[in-house]
């Protein structure tokens, strides 16, 4: 016999709280916004009813952030929903799951998803099994958070570094990091441009430390010192010479170039043969110093 389909029922805004927020992409949002003031909610939200309501929220949402805030968006105080039975804790983990499962992460996002659910009492094996990824791997990611390896997780996240490699260049020193690379050479696991990427890693791992995005210290503003100021001086004047060499030559070119036109302009000949050519004009600039030069 076919399980009868829940039922939806209508939930004042006000009264569910977001145990999982997270941020969005504004135009992902807009989208969401636009698609329900079109056609409406297709599927409505999941929640949980509080063993004990408090700041006068009676539900706990456990899926469906982003229809909820569309409809916040939208002006609306209530929402359909399906109430079932679920412990804050559940919500919480079928929150992680919807998002992992409906959108592309950001580099990190789903290890520090992993540490989420380790810092809430789960251990390896039940992360493992409720977000569908190996028990070996979860234990290595783990691993690596536990130590601030933000660097090397980011190169695991996009395949640079295999998980194995990276939690021995965590676990040794920089002997141990060496025979590591060498083993995975041996072994084939790194090979050609792969290996040269792991040893960029490892090099800026070494001069910038583990973790990404820690920001670099201002540079202090340092008083000028006279032999700075005499360089710049010097440097100036240099320029300013050579400009001045420039515009001389030029000035000489443009000198001969009106000089040589004058004379053959004085030429008949060539003067026929130029209007025979429809040549005869000059550019404003050459024709104002010819003439200026006969009369000069």
């Amino acid at each position: 016999m076919t399980e009868a389909a829940p039922t939806a029922q209508m939930i004042p805004i006000a009264q569910i709280n977001i145990l999982n927020p997270r941020s969005r992409n504004r135009a992902t949002f807009q989208d969401i916004v636009s698609n329900i003031s079109n056609v409406g909610l297709k599927r409505p939200i999941t929640v949980a009813r509080r063993e004990q309501p408090s700041d006068g929220k009676l539900y706990d949402l456990a899926c469906g952030e982003g229809r909820l805030e569309a409809y916040i968006a939208l002006g609306q105080t209530e929402i359909p929903a399906i109430v079932t039975e679920a412990t804050k804790e559940d919500c919480f983990l079928m929150s992680l799951v919807e998002n992992l499962a409906r959108r592309p992460h950001a580099p990190l996002e789903l290890m520090r998803e992993i540490n989420n659910l380790k810092s809430r009492g789960y251990n390896t094996t039940e992360i493992a099994k409720k977000i569908d990824l190996a028990k070996s791997y979860v234990i290595g990611i783990a691993h690596l958070l536990d130590h601030g390896e933000d660097r090397l997780l980011a190169a695991v996240d996009k395949g640079r570094v295999p998980l194995s490699v990276a939690m021995q260049i965590s676990n040794s020193d920089d002997a141990g990091i060496q025979q590591a690379l060498c083993d995975a050479y041996e072994n084939k696991t790194l090979r050609g441009r792969k290996l040269l990427t792991v040893r960029k890693i490892i090099e800026q791992r070494k001069t910038k430390g583990k973790r990404l995005n820690q920001g670099s210290k201002p540079k202090e503003e340092r008083a000028p010192t006279a032999e700075a100021l005499v360089r710049v001086y010097r440097q100036e004047a240099d320029r300013q010479k050579d400009t001045v060499r420039k515009a001389r030559l030029t000035e000489n070119r443009l000198l001969f170039i009106v000089t040589a036109l004058k004379q053959m302009f004085r030429d008949e000949n060539f003067v026929t043969l130029m209007r025979a050519e429809q040549m005869e004009m000059l550019p404003a600039y050459l024709a104002e110093r010819i003439q200026a030069a006969e009369k000069g």
